[in-house]
């Protein structure tokens, strides 16, 4: 439970109720493999999994990493194999872990082609869960220059190809460039209503969030929608659950970032205000709010769009 004195005693009450119940739930986004992690991962797996994680998603962004990804995924299910037999039950005591592999845009400059050829033979060895995070980023002046922003467009286009190829999801990053990367997924033969995808922490307005819905994806809805003065995004949420129901929204941390707001402390460091899994609940409540939606509905509804946007059957627990 986060300590954050900002956070109202009527929010507290209503995350309590939450924590108590301990609603199943899939973190679609997270970078949980991070050295920010390394001290107590352990201790982090075992608190998400009494707050109702049953899966988690690690998700790549540069290719140095990947191993480090596979790694952190074969510690966690010994550890959560560890835990099942300790309460002799396999079926009820793990957090499954799985991992998308992409070539994010924000790290386009330190990208190669040679990296390219290497996630498309690691995508067929190893077939990842999807295809992730890919995109378009202008958050910088850098980003805008036409030649980095081209290499930016040519790897999504090729991670797109790579999506199809092997029929997986894409999980897309889009930051200040929402009309090019609709652009570019338009024209693409990249199906998101067959192949399913997420659109990642969400972070465009009312128009990019129901062109996206369309488009098949789901929005990745994190810790930004606990903050009440982030109305862009939450008038962007309300309306696209306005013209396409619950069924477009995905939850995910994307931790260590996007810390919900009552779990920011005032000392305004890195690892003081580390978002974990354990905190998806809060983005739950915040949604649960917002919408105006019973906390057991939204949370069975959020599960089924996980495995509608991941192309899974993973069953929710009972």
């Amino acid at each position: 439970m986060c300590g954050n004195e900002s956070a109202t005693i009527a929010e507290k009450k209503v995350v309590r109720e939450i924590l108590k119940n301990a609603y199943p739930l899939i973190d679609t986004h997270t970078h949980f493999d991070a050295t920010v992690f390394d001290k107590d991962r352990r201790q982090q797996v075992e608190q998400a999994y009494r707050q109702g994680i049953r899966h988690l998603v690690l998700v790549g962004y540069l290719h140095q990493y990947f191993d480090r990804m596979y790694g952190t995924q074969d510690f966690i299910n010994k550890i959560s194999q560890s835990s099942a037999i300790e309460a002799n039950n396999q079926d009820q005591q793990c957090i499954k872990t799985h991992i998308a592999l992409g070539l994010h845009p924000f790290y386009i400059e330190q990208h190669t082609e040679e990296h390219l050829k290497q996630l498309e033979q690691m995508v067929v060895e190893r077939r990842p869960l999807a295809i992730g995070e890919i995109g378009l980023d202008t958050f910088t002046d850098t980003m805008k220059q036409p030649d980095v922003f081209a290499k930016q467009e040519r790897f999504f286009k090729a991670q797109l190809d790579m999506a199809v190829d092997s029929g997986l999801p894409v999980m897309l990053h889009t930051r200040k460039a929402h009309a090019e990367a609709l652009a570019i997924l338009k024209a693409h033969e990249y199906d998101a209503h067959k192949l399913g995808g997420i659109a990642h922490s969400f972070s465009g307005g009312e128009q990019e969030a129901k062109a996206f819905v369309k488009l098949g994806f789901k929005l990745g809805v994190t810790g930004q929608i606990t903050n009440p003065n982030a109305k862009k995004l939450r008038r962007a949420i309300q309306v696209a659950v306005n013209s396409h129901g619950i069924e477009c929204l995905v939850i995910e941390t994307d931790c260590p970032d996007m810390t919900p707001i009552m779990c920011q402390t005032s000392d305004d460091t890195h690892a003081h205000n580390r978002n974990v899994p354990a905190n998806l609940p809060w983005v739950l409540a915040s949604l649960s709010k917002l919408l105006e939606i019973p906390h057991d509905k939204l949370a069975k509804q959020l599960w089924q769009n996980s495995r509608n946007a991941l192309k899974v059957n993973w069953a929710y627990p009972v």
